[in-house]
């Protein structure tokens, strides 16, 4: 058995200039035999608006541990499941394994953990007939590494979010709360 039992990271990626290719995932790692693996077959029925899919690299090639990804932002268009079931997919895909082959994500034992993925992808992307999929990829890919990373050293520690506390402020408040 797992002694992972539920761990939780995020990262932030920015596009390149004059994208939306930003990147914003939420990961969580556990156990199957815990709430993690609770959460995730919870997650085996689809919702309107918010596709569920197993994270797969291509056809037939299914990445450990079993990951499940869905969207932070409300599907609209087929362009939009085509990115996310695509460019995006393949890159957290990507990530997933070189987090396995870096050793950031225990080789052993992987079938006894299950992980849960959140994506931003901005609608704008689908709409975008110069969107950059290579950008889209990079920062999907670099965002997903980081956030898992995250989560297996239990970044960002307590001490780090007292630490800056007052130096740290969420980007949305720019100008909102001073310090």
């Amino acid at each position: 058995m797992s002694e992972i039992w539920f761990r939780t990271g995020e990262a932030t990626v920015l596009a390149a200039e004059g994208q939306a290719t930003d990147a914003m995932p939420e990961v969580l790692i556990g156990s199957v035999r815990g709430p993690a693996g609770q959460a995730f077959a919870s997650m085996m029925g689809q919702v309107v608006g918010h596709t569920r899919m197993f994270v797969v690299r291509d056809l037939n090639q299914m990445v450990r541990p079993a990951t499940m990804m869905t969207t932070k932002a409300t599907i609209h268009t087929a362009e939009y499941v085509e990115l996310l079931g695509g460019v995006v997919q393949g890159a957290i895909g990507d990530a997933i394994l070189d987090c396995v082959i870096e050793g950031v994500l225990p080789k052993d034992g992987l079938d006894d953990l299950c992980m849960i993925v959140m994506v931003w992808l901005d609608p704008r992307c689908a709409e975008d007939p110069n969107l950059d999929k290579a950008d889209l990829y990079r920062t999907n890919y670099e965002a997903t590494k980081i956030a898992i990373g995250r989560a297996m050293r239990g970044e960002p520690t307590v001490d780090e979010l007292i630490a800056n506390r007052k130096t740290v402020k969420h980007y949305a408040l720019d100008g909102v709360v001073e310090y």
